[in-house]
Order: C-alpha cells, then structure tokens, then sequence
C-alpha cells in the first residue's frame, strides 16, 4: 500500500547540502536524533497545558515538518558520513516513538474527544512501529509499509492541529476521524507482519 514515506527519497535530496554542512561542523547524527526528541517533548508539554488555546497547536504543523526534517538528517548523516552506531540504531527507534506519544496524546484533551479513541491510536501506533523492528529481527528488512505509517501519522495529525489552530470547532466529529485513522493503523501493522513475512519466504 502507498504511504508518504515513499517520497522519503526526493526530500532527503533536498537536505543533504545541509547535512553535509552539519557533519563538517562536528554534529553527529545522535545530537540531532537527540534535539527531535526534546522539541517533540516541549511542543507536547506546551500543548498540555495550554489549556482551551487552540491556537497553540498551530505549532504542531511546524514541529512534525521540522522533525521530518531532522529523522532525514540524523539517517543520512549515520548512513553517508560514518555515523552508524547501535546506540544510534536504539534511539532512532524509541526517539520517533516517544515523540509521537508526546505529540499525538494531548489530543485527547480537546472538548468532547474520546480519551480512550486517542490512547488506542497512539498504542496501535507503538505497535505499528515495533512491528517494523520485529520484521529485522525474522530476517526481513525493515518495513515501513502503510497505509498509516509514521510520515501518514504525522500529515493528518498535522492538518488537523493547523485546523484548530486556525479556529476551527473541536466536536465530536474527530472522534470519527480518529476512529477512521485507528483501524488504517491496525491495518498498517497487519500489512507490515504480511509483507516481511512474504520478503523471507522469497
């Protein structure tokens, strides 16, 4: 199934006179794992306790496009300057996964959105993402298939925090919303168990 991180490739051209400028200035591909992680974490704190301000979440828009921007970076900075490492492979996965906690579950907060519609999306989300890992671990490669990967993840969650940021009305309606995202994650990790089981029985 088609997922936005398809076109992973085109935007990572697109940063790697940066990243080459990054290395040559001695910052490694850990720091910048690192600093996504802490920006996930401020912008979820601010959303928490910003309270009925909706125009906060303007940020959120902003913070996903800058992170993409850094997971690009850090990868290519691991895989072309000589920056792999296994505390690099560690944080790379559990940094994306605690930032999106941090960023997805103040959601919940909004008026009459259902907590517990939020909390399964973001543990469907976790698991979405382990199951990627575990493919490695069965000697397929890590799979990032849709349709509701991270980059899928991020791109709704985005347009919708620009939504309310902008003034648009929280309602009930989300919880639909929300529902629907769900079950495209379920969906997701399905998927993702099916085609690295396909990739090693080949």
């Amino acid at each position: 199934m088609p997922s936005i991180y398809d076109i992973k490739p085109k935007f990572q051209n697109l940063l790697r006179p940066l990243t080459k400028k990054l290395a040559t200035n001695g910052i490694t591909a850990n720091q910048v794992t690192l600093a996504a992680l802490v920006l996930s974490l401020l912008t979820g704190i601010a959303l928490i306790f910003s309270g009925k301000q909706t125009g906060i979440y303007l940020l959120v828009p902003l913070v996903l496009f800058v992170r993409m921007a850094l997971n690009a970076i850090d990868g290519m900075l691991a895989r072309e300057h000589d920056m792999k490492s296994p505390l690099g492979a560690i944080l790379n996965e559990l940094c994306d996964v605690i930032s999106d906690v941090a960023l997805y579950l103040p959601f919940a907060l909004l008026p009459e959105i259902s907590l517990w519609i939020i909390v399964l999306l973001v543990i469907a989300a976790i698991i979405s993402e382990m199951t990627g890992v575990i493919a490695i671990q069965i000697g397929a490669s890590r799979r990032y298939d849709g349709p509701m990967g991270k980059s899928d993840r991020a791109f709704v969650f985005g347009a919708l925090a620009l939504a309310l940021g902008l003034g648009m009305p929280s309602g009930s309606w989300l919880n639909e919303l929300f529902g629907f995202v769900l079950l495209l994650t379920l969906a997701t990790i399905y998927n993702r168990a099916r085609q690295a089981l396909t990739e090693i029985q080949a």
